[in-house]
C-alpha cells in the first residue's frame, strides 16, 4: 500500500473539499447535497480510474525506463499538469475560445452557471473527440505496426498487421481514413473543423517524437517514442525515453485520455468543482499505478500486459470516433471494456508463464 499512501490522502482531502461544497453551496445546500456530492464524487472517481488503467500500463512501458529525476518531475508537474492543467484549465479554454468569452468570465460561468458552461463544452464534443481518437488510433496502430515485434497474444490479427508495418505511413493512413468516415458522418457545418482537430491530434503525435529525436541525438526510437539504445549500465539514453519528449508524450497520452473523462463527467453532474475533484482523485491513483507497475515489475511478469492495454486503447479510440459523430456510448461501457482487456491480457500471460515453465 505505500505507492497508494498519498494517494489515498489525497482522496480524503479531496472528499473532504466535495462534503464542504455540497453542505455549503448552492440553493439545495445541507446535509442531502452534500451526500449527493460525495457520492458522486467517489463515482467520478471509480470512472476515471476504469478508464485511464490501460494509460497507467502504457506509461508504465514508458517510465520504466526514465532515471530518478524523471520518474519525480513525472509525478509532480506532470500531476499538477494532469490535475489542473486537463481536469480544470483545459475545458475552460476551450468555451472561452469557443464562445468568445474571456477567461475570468468561463470561470464565472462554471461556478453560477454549470448548466450553460457544460452546453459550450458539449458542443464541441466532435472536435474533441477527433482530436484524442486520432491520437489514441496511433498509439494503438504503432505498437503493433512493427516489423520487428516477435511477441504477439492474437497471432493471426498481430501477424498480419506485421507485414503492414513495411508500407510506409500505414498508421497515419489508417488514422485518416477513420478520421474521414467520422468528419463524413457529422453535420456539414462541423466537419472542417472536425477534420482539422483530427490533424492536430496526428501532427501533435509525430510532432513529439520528432522533438524528441531533435533533442536525443538522433536515438533509436521504438513504436512509443521510447528511446532503445542503451548506456554501459543499461539505461535507455537519449530524451525521448527519459526526458522532454518522453514527458511531452505522456502529457499528451494523459490528455487524450481525460477528454472522454471530462466530457462524460458532464453526463453525471454539471458542477465543475465536484467533476474536477472527483477526476483529480481517479488521476491521482492512475499515477500511483503507474509507479506500482515500474517498481513491481509487473510488465515483465505479465508479458501480454502492454498488448491489452493496447487494445483497450484501440477500442477507446474508435469509441471517441464513434461518439463525435453523435453516437452516445455509456461511460460504464467504456471503462468496462478497458477493464476487460487488462483482466484477459493477465489471465493470458499467467497462463503463457505456465506453458513456458512446463516446457522448461
Amino acid at each position: 500500500m505505500q505507492h497508494f499512501r498519498f494517494s489515498i490522502f489525497f482522496s480524503l482531502i479531496c472528499l473532504a473539499i466535495s462534503a464542504y461544497w455540497g453542505y455549503s453551496h448552492g440553493p439545495d445546500a445541507g446535509i442531502a447535497t452534500m451526500l449527493k456530492a460525495l457520492s458522486i464524487t467517489a463515482i467520478l472517481a471509480i470512472m476515471e480510474v476504469s478508464l485511464s488503467f490501460d494509460n497507467a500500463v502504457v506509461n508504465a512501458s514508458i517510465l520504466r525506463g526514465w532515471d530518478h529525476f524523471w520518474k519525480m518531475i513525472f509525478l509532480t508537474v506532470g500531476i499538477l499538469i494532469a490535475v489542473f492543467g486537463m481536469r480544470l484549465v483545459f475545458p475552460i479554454v476551450i468555451v472561452a475560445v469557443t464562445a468568445n468569452m474571456g477567461m475570468l468570465d468561463v470561470v464565472q460561468l462554471a461556478l453560477n452557471d454549470p448548466k450553460t458552461y457544460s452546453m459550450h463544452l458539449i458542443r464541441h464534443h466532435a472536435e474533441i473527440s477527433a482530436f484524442g481518437g486520432a491520437f489514441l488510433s496511433l498509439v494503438f496502430l504503432n505498437f503493433f505496426l512493427d516489423a520487428e515485434k516477435d511477441t504477439h497474444w492474437f497471432k493471426w490479427l498481430e501477424n498480419r498487421l506485421t507485414h503492414l508495418a513495411n508500407v510506409p505511413a500505414m498508421s497515419v493512413f489508417l488514422t485518416l481514413i477513420a478520421l474521414l468516415v467520422m468528419a463524413h458522418s457529422v453535420v456539414e457545418t462541423a466537419q472542417l473543423a472536425v477534420i482539422t482537430s483530427g490533424i492536430w491530434g496526428i501532427v501533435i503525435y509525430i510532432g513529439v517524437q520528432v522533438i524528441g529525436h531533435l533533442l536525443g541525438g538522433e536515438p533509436e526510437i521504438d513504436e512509443h517514442g521510447q528511446a532503445i539504445s542503451h548506456d554501459a549500465h543499461g539505461a535507455a539514453t537519449g530524451v525521448v525515453k527519459a526526458g522532454l519528449g518522453g514527458f511531452l508524450y505522456l502529457e499528451v497520452l494523459d490528455a487524450s485520455f481525460s477528454f472522454d473523462g471530462v466530457i462524460g463527467a458532464f453526463a453525471i453532474t454539471s458542477d465543475v468543482v465536484i467533476i474536477m475533484l472527483g477526476l483529480a482523485i481517479g488521476a491521482f491513483f492512475v499515477r500511483s499505478m503507474t509507479i506500482y507497475l515500474v517498481e513491481k515489475g509487473t510488465l515483465d511478469a505479465y508479458v501480454y500486459l502492454e498488448h491489452g492495454a493496447h487494445y483497450a486503447i484501440g477500442a477507446l479510440a474508435i469509441i471517441m470516433l464513434a461518439s463525435g459523430t453523435g453516437l452516445h456510448i455509456p461511460e460504464v461501457v467504456t471503462g468496462l471494456i478497458g477493464v476487460t482487456f487488462i483482466v484477459w491480457a493477465i489471465v493470458a500471460s499467467i497462463q503463457y508463464n505456465r506453458r513456458q515453465a512446463s516446457t522448461d
